[in-house]
């Protein structure tokens, strides 16, 4: 099946791209999605117009996500986990706890966006890339640190 890119799909193609993909995977996720319209002669054409305006779309995204990322620059997240021995983290951070705190000081960034290889299981200091647009990524800085645990005063009745 053909289908025309109307957003840019990871691993797949970029907004106004004409991809063959499998039948199953375009008429239950690309369709659906509102990802793709089905490549007929009608849609090619439709397409076209649709470019010019993508151009100017992309362009102004562009900016935005470079004012974004001047932002994100001087932010610092800090996470606080239980540790056990060795320093041995209990949990980890995830892209989801990154966006969710990022969230809580006014920035919305979708957490597909962060990209973590694996979540971030110690501790440290770390640069978190995210990709905020096709050609503006941006480092976070990300400190995890372990939780203070209060210590137990055990008294012993003489």
């Amino acid at each position: 099946m053909e289908v025309i890119l109307k957003e840019d799909v990871n691993k797949l193609g970029n907004r106004g791209d004409v991809v063959k993909v499998a039948d199953g995977y375009g008429r239950n996720y690309l369709l659906p999605g509102k990802l793709a319209i089905e490549a007929t002669v009608a849609n090619k054409a439709v397409i076209e117009q649709m470019k010019g305006s993508a151009i100017r779309k992309l362009a102004k995204e562009k900016v935005l996500a470079e004012d974004l990322s001047k932002k994100l620059e001087s932010v610092e997240l800090v996470f606080e986990r239980k540790v056990g021995e060795n320093d041995h983290l209990f949990g980890s951070v995830t892209s989801g706890d990154i966006a969710h705190q990022l969230e809580e000081q006014g920035y919305t960034i979708d957490r597909r966006k962060i990209s973590l290889e694996e979540p971030l299981k110690s501790l440290g200091e770390f640069h978190v890339p995210i990709k905020l647009h096709r050609e503006v990524t941006s480092h976070l800085k990300v400190t995890i640190k372990g939780e203070d645990q209060p210590e137990s005063t055990t008294e012993v009745a003489a």
